[in-house]
């Protein structure tokens, strides 16, 4: 996996290769001068937007699902690539002048939906913006089950396991370069809680597998916004790493579905991506192996063994 795009490598480098960091980190300075990073950086709009829309294109695609091409997830997979944010340079003001979809809400006070406003917290904390009044948010709507979901708009009361994830991940983002709040640390705790007691995968009322769109099992990259045994004990791990604690043991089974999943050689094998338009290929197709599934899927693994 050493052979692959700056994005992939220097993580390779760093978590699986045990590498020095003057190499991991001069191969991560790439990320804005070569390969995915370098590419999406040059379809930036001088707006600082990304097709012309803050979550959806400013015009409609002619590929079926939802498009992955606007700003939000443009500046997700740049986040998650480690791409430096002084390559943005400007670009959190000029977003101040973009509306959302919904209600052209101001981009960077979020809007109605739990997820896009996890992406923005994490966005602009990365681009260098005080998104404490956002992070507060998710305290302020979490529900009573002690999750999120982002239909409550529309009278949604029980949480969702995907809406908890990616708020999750919003918050562990805050909490990682602010420290949070009292209010934010008590919301990220009780997101967790609801995620644990279901052990990811099961009803916490019957005990029988949630009825998910997908199985969980089945994983693909890019990682959007599904829960599966991937994205979620990704998180954990994050979490596990920012608070010092051993892996919660009420993760094991998830662990095992995604250990399960590692063919004999070690590698895990991309499934069906969710559709939509992309700006280009980031990963194998549909039944090959996957070298970004098998860094998160290898690193993941290294963790829990780690701690047994």
């Amino acid at each position: 996996m050493l052979d692959t795009d700056p994005a992939l490598r220097w993580q390779v480098e760093r978590d699986l290769a045990g590498a020095p960091p003057e190499v991991w980190e001069a191969t991560r300075a790439r990320v804005a001068t070569e390969g995915m990073g370098a590419r999406l950086l040059a379809r930036q709009d001088h707006d600082g937007t990304w097709a012309g829309g803050a979550y959806f294109p400013a015009e409609p695609s002619t590929v079926e699902g939802q498009p992955w091409t606007a700003t939000t997830w443009s500046l997700n997979a740049l986040r998650e690539w480690g791409l430096d944010p002084a390559a943005l340079a400007g670009t959190a003001e000029k977003l101040g002048s973009c509306g959302w979809e919904y209600d052209d809400l101001p981009y960077w006070d979020g809007e109605v939906d739990a997820c896009i406003n996890a992406w923005t917290v994490a966005n602009g904390l990365w681009l260098g913006r005080d998104m404490d009044a956002l992070a507060a948010w998710f305290a302020e709507y979490q529900l009573p089950d002690g999750g999120w979901n982002c239909d409550w708009v529309d009278g949604a009361t029980r949480s969702s396991v995907h809406s908890t994830l990616n708020s999750l991940h919003g918050l562990l983002a805050h909490e990682r370069l602010t420290g949070g709040t009292s209010g934010t640390r008590a919301a990220r705790r009780s997101g967790e809680e609801y995620l644990l007691s279901r052990r990811l995968l099961y009803r916490l009322s019957t005990g029988d597998r949630l009825p998910l769109e997908r199985d969980p099992a089945e994983l693909a990259y890019p990682l959007r916004w599904r829960l599966d045994v991937l994205r979620g004990t990704e998180y954990f791990r994050r979490a596990a790493e920012l608070d010092g604690a051993a892996p919660d043991p009420r993760l094991a089974e998830a662990v095992a579905v995604l250990r399960a999943a590692r063919r004999p050689d070690g590698w895990w094998v991309q499934g069906r991506r969710d559709p939509g338009e992309m700006w280009f290929e980031v990963d194998v197709p549909q039944g090959e192996p996957s070298p970004w599934l098998t860094l998160y899927g290898t690193r993941i693994l290294a963790w829990w063994d780690a701690a047994a």
